[in-house]
């Protein structure tokens, strides 16, 4: 029997790729899938990822979380440069597209699944894949694309409608369209939730043609990056528990507060972190 077909289900399945990111401190974890996964386990769910690195690429972090590892000749690496007009990255190398055959069976029926890309490594069958599940979809790498230094840009995402459709929820940065309202406007007609995040100014929210907008708590940032992954994933955990936008924005708007706090992946919120923004009260704007 393989091992795919002795994993247990899972609670929350997480479909992206891992990085290893080059930072002035040396390498280090990060991705959609890093911060997603883990913050999952911060909330005490059993947590499932299909991913793609090298074989060799230490994984140990994810102490708890089952991973299916699809082997690759490289690691997904990224060079991220803060500047005073936003953050300029390079892509060294990209694993291997995760496809449907990648899905273990025993995943299958996961009542919430994450699609997280962060360069196009997810095949669009897989958004068709999960009808029961609350599916929710960070697309930030299907808005990228780079030349041939690396160097990445926005691009437009032309079968967006073949993903959204088939979900539930989606978070955007408004960096990731480059602050273009039409291409806003055109995502939220297609499909029921649409959160786009802008930093420290919070995140806006649009659900059966209402717009709301939720401010963060003043903090002193220390490092952004990963902070719209843990909205994201915080967000749909809360929306498959409540099936509240409101609400889902207002709780992960003060987890992704946090996270600004600390360095790369210790921004991911703690057990505590994650009880006390179920109760806080943060500032909320209609529109």
């Amino acid at each position: 029997m393989s091992e795919l077909a002795l994993l247990q289900p899972v609670d929350y399945l997480m479909i992206g790729h891992v990085t290893q990111d080059l930072t002035p401190q040396g390498p280090a974890l990060g991705g959609t899938a890093s911060y997603a996964a883990l913050t999952a386990r911060a909330f005490g769910l059993r947590v499932g990822m299909i991913t793609s690195c090298r074989k060799d690429l230490s994984l140990e972090t994810f102490d708890g979380i089952s991973i299916v590892r699809k082997e690759a000749q490289q690691n997904s690496t990224f060079i991220n440069q803060q500047t005073s007009t936003g953050r300029i990255q390079h892509i060294k190398g990209i694993a291997e597209t995760l496809t449907l055959a990648d899905i273990p069976p025993a995943w299958r029926s996961a009542p919430l699944v994450h699609l997280g890309p962060i360069l196009h490594e997810i095949s669009g069958e897989i958004a068709a894949a999960f009808p029961q599940a609350v599916l929710g979809v960070t697309p930030q790498g299907w808005l990228r694309e780079w030349d041939e230094d690396g160097l990445i840009s926005a691009c437009r995402w032309t079968n967006a409608d073949q993903i959204l459709g088939h979900a539930d929820a989606a978070v955007i940065s408004i960096e990731d369209v480059h602050g273009d309202e039409d291409v806003i406007n055109e995502f939220s007609s297609m499909l029921p939730v649409l959160v786009v995040t802008e930093g420290a100014a919070g995140a806006r929210v649009y659900w059966n043609g209402d717009l709301r907008t939720f401010r963060p708590p003043e903090v002193q940032e220390v490092d952004p990056v990963g902070a719209g992954d843990i909205f994201a994933v915080s967000f749909f955990i809360r929306y498959q528990a409540t099936r509240d936008p409101w609400e889902s924005a207002r709780f992960a708007t003060l987890l992704a507060a946090n996270s600004v706090t600390r360095l790369t992946l210790t921004g991911v919120p703690t057990e505590e972190e994650v009880k006390r923004s179920m109760t806080e009260i943060i500032e909320l704007k209609t529109l």
